[in-house]
């Protein structure tokens, strides 16, 4: 089986452990020196990752890291008991609440970023969550 880890950068390592872990209560695994550290209690390990502000991502990069907002076409969503909850917790260590949670026809939304600019969603499913689209 194939095994999937989600590598998340950041510009200060304690900060983005402390913000993943205190927000959605994963705990630390593995350290990786002052270089990352792995980050587990969800269905994929999250490897935090130091990189500097202005560091190249990759050889043929158009542009460098920035921990400012920022979009890419991937994202995570996590599924917590109480978006509420979930929102006040992720503002209190430093995300930004982007969008009203949304009331969904299979639960409910918040739109989010973390404090080093990765969006991410709250999601709290409803009846069969994404099942609801899916019809019987």
């Amino acid at each position: 089986m194939l095994e999937l880890r989600v590598c998340i950068d950041v510009d200060d390592l304690e900060r983005g452990i402390a913000f993943y872990t205190q927000v959605l209560g994963l705990k630390v695994g593995r350290r990786f020196g002052d270089k990352g550290a792995e980050l587990l209690g969800a269905s994929a390990a999250i490897d935090i990752l130091a990189k500097p502000a202005a560091s190249q991502p990759s050889p043929s990069a158009s542009s460098l890291r920035d921990y400012r907002r920022h979009w890419t076409p991937i994202h995570l969503d996590f599924v917590v008991t109480d978006v509420e909850a979930a929102v006040e917790r992720a503002q209190s260590h430093g995300a930004t609440l982007e969008k009203a949670i949304q009331e969904l026809e299979w639960g409910r939304m918040a739109l989010m970023a973390d404090p080093f600019g990765h969006g991410f969603c709250l999601l709290q499913f409803k009846g069969r969550g994404y099942d609801e689209l899916a019809g019987s």
